[in-house]
């Protein structure tokens, strides 16, 4: 083990590019974490040092900058319905469960092979909308036109989001996050003074079994073909792609998720998974090796350790207008990533299994129709051709 780690930490680079890198997933994670936290009451802490632990895991396990992305699915069911933090934790323990039996007997590759990706799209557009209503609605809850706190404040944080949206150095969720925490301290002094250096460490704090039965229809059943299918299959596709010479397996990585969340999650830490989008971001803010991941690791566990609880305190008093924003860009981002589906039969059941997940406020039941009606238009008997490009 301590040779395959050795060869590992041989591709590791530390350099300016490399550190630039390790921002370039912080667009969906700190939204979805700041947004949990101050909606849902989740440790902030926790999941923080968590996430950087498993940056560090990950580095020594992985010779590529792996991304750590919060569980989308899960995060915006919490965020939209008020899954309280147990709920989380059940519903990011379930999936992580799922994800390492099918790793460890290789059925990963068949269950993404029976679930049409035209569904697991439309959950994506489903979720994605839902994360932009919800943010929006954040920014109309301020109920006022100028203010530290208010519409006013929301355009002006989605013209940062926009004049950052290409831009390779500074990304635009960092930007936000630190005027969000800049207003907090000033329009909230209490909060401020309880912003000092002092140690924090996650504590034992597991689900029971009502948390499971809750969650599992609303969050869990969602998530796990998005994880399959993102945080599996098109991350070791796109890894392949962008380092052919360092591939990774799928079941390998099916594995990883497991094992993290199964730890995490019982210490109050969010639902993690790794994410070709988060992959993407990291390497097209100059990421090549795990020294990214290794370093980006180092910083979160040390801002948590010596921040984490004065941190939780901020986002409570996060702005929502700041907030309303990020959680609408970061929904933007999740959506975006329906548009290959290009051919007609595709983007019908696309657009139906969104339109049913949101119409029926029920992720699960939204699944199940469209996966229903993906098998139906398979049916040789219906003589239905798909439409070409």
């Amino acid at each position: 083990m301590f040779a395959s780690i050795r060869d590992t930490l041989r591709h590791a680079r530390l350099n300016r590019h490399e550190i630039g890198g390790s921002l370039g997933d912080l667009g969906t994670f700190l939204p979805l974490l700041v947004g949990m936290a101050a909606t849902n009451g989740l440790d902030f802490a926790a999941s923080l040092f968590f996430a950087g632990l498993f940056n560090v895991l990950t580095g020594l396990a992985f010779t590529i900058p792996m991304a750590v992305q919060p569980m989308k699915a899960i995060a915006a069911v919490a965020l939209t319905e008020g899954l309280t933090v147990p709920q989380i934790m059940a519903a990011g323990i379930t999936v992580s469960v799922v994800l390492l039996v099918l790793g460890l007997t290789g059925l990963i590759d068949w269950l993404n092979r029976a679930v049409p990706r035209s569904v697991v799209r439309g959950l994506q557009l489903a979720l994605g909308l839902s994360l932009l209503m919800k943010g929006l609605r954040m920014v109309e809850a301020t109920g006022v036109v100028v203010a530290w706190d208010s519409w006013i404040t929301a355009a002006l944080a989605a013209l940062v989001v926009l004049g950052l949206t290409f831009s390779r150095r500074v990304p635009a969720a960092m930007v936000l996050f630190l005027a969000g925490l800049t207003l907090a301290i000033v329009t909230r002094p209490d909060a401020a003074d309880s912003l000092r250096i002092g140690l924090s460490f996650p504590s034992w704090s597991p689900p029971v079994w009502d948390d499971f039965v809750q969650s599992f229809p609303r969050a869990a059943l969602p998530q796990i073909p998005l994880s399959t299918l993102n945080s599996v299959i098109a991350v070791c596709a796109l890894a392949t792609d962008l380092f052919p010479d360092r591939p990774v397996k799928p079941r390998r990585v099916a594995v990883s998720v497991g094992v993290m969340n199964m730890v995490a999650c019982v210490f109050g830490g969010m639902p993690m998974c790794h994410g070709a989008g988060g992959l993407a971001g990291q390497h097209r803010f100059g990421a090549r090796t795990n020294g990214s991941i290794l370093f980006l690791g180092g910083v979160k566990m040390a801002v948590a350790v010596l921040l984490g609880a004065p941190l939780m305190v901020l986002c409570q008093a996060f702005p929502g207008s700041i907030l309303g924003v990020m959680l609408a860009f970061s929904g933007i981002e999740l959506a975006m990533v329906t548009r290959d589906q290009v051919r007609k039969t595709d983007a019908f059941v696309m657009l139906l299994t969104a339109g049913a997940c949101l119409g029926l406020t029920n992720m699960a039941a939204g699944f199940v129709i469209g996966w229903v009606l993906a098998l139906v238009l398979r049916l040789p008997v219906l003589g239905i051709e798909r439409a070409r490009d």
